[in-house]
């Protein structure tokens, strides 16, 4: 049993990773006013918000499942207070920073409607720092971090965020070219509206 919670967390873990990397990915994505990965504007969104809904219940197995591996030997505390955990503090530490950025991003998306737009992206933008916390948690703690294969998907999580990075920051990344037009359209009737009540 002991062995299987262990498998469990280990994979759950990097299943986490993977899935957090694709919603960063979508994320930059849905802000792009032009078809992103070859899909429509709402079907990105709607993976990404999908693959962030799978992201957190893969990080909620990998969290009960360390609380009950006796191995792990990890505290309540140890999933609140980063850096006080007694295996490896630091790189365990990460991992609870970034459960807890998680966990505002969830709270602060369910309660957008009341706490608003502004606040809500705010927090919003912790996701993007949370993916490299992830990322070094991963690779810092657990018996699996010297392991290839953990290295592998690591460089290709990077190199998915290092390429949708780039993309965002490049010429060719058109962020809403639609609603841009709105708004130019929007200043330049202005000046109509006041000269029709200057004439009032």
């Amino acid at each position: 049993m002991t062995e299987a919670l262990w498998y469990f967390a280990r994979g759950s873990g990097v299943i986490s990773l993977v899935l957090l990397t694709v919603v960063v990915a979508l994320g930059i994505g849905s802000r792009s006013g032009k078809p992103a990965f070859g899909l429509p504007r709402f079907a990105v969104s709607m993976l990404h918000r999908n693959a962030a809904l799978l992201a957190v219940v893969f990080l909620a197995g990998h969290i009960v499942s360390l609380l009950f591996d006796p191995y792990a030997q990890l505290r309540l505390v140890d999933f609140v207070l980063p850096f006080v955990g007694n295996y490896r503090p630091f790189w365990q530490g990460l991992g609870t920073l970034g459960f807890d950025l998680m966990i505002a991003i969830v709270v602060t998306s369910l309660l957008r409607n009341r706490i608003g737009a502004r606040a809500w992206r705010a927090v919003h933008w912790l996701a993007y720092l949370s993916w490299p916390i992830a990322l070094a948690h991963g690779l810092g703690t657990g018996s699996d971090n010297g392991t290839w294969w953990l290295w592998a998907i690591s460089i290709a999580c990077t190199a998915v965020v290092v390429v949708a990075v780039g993309w965002r920051l490049s010429t060719g990344f058109s962020r809403f070219p639609a609603r841009a037009d709105r708004e130019v359209a929007a200043r330049l009737r202005q000046p109509e509206a006041k000269q029709l009540e200057e004439v009032r």
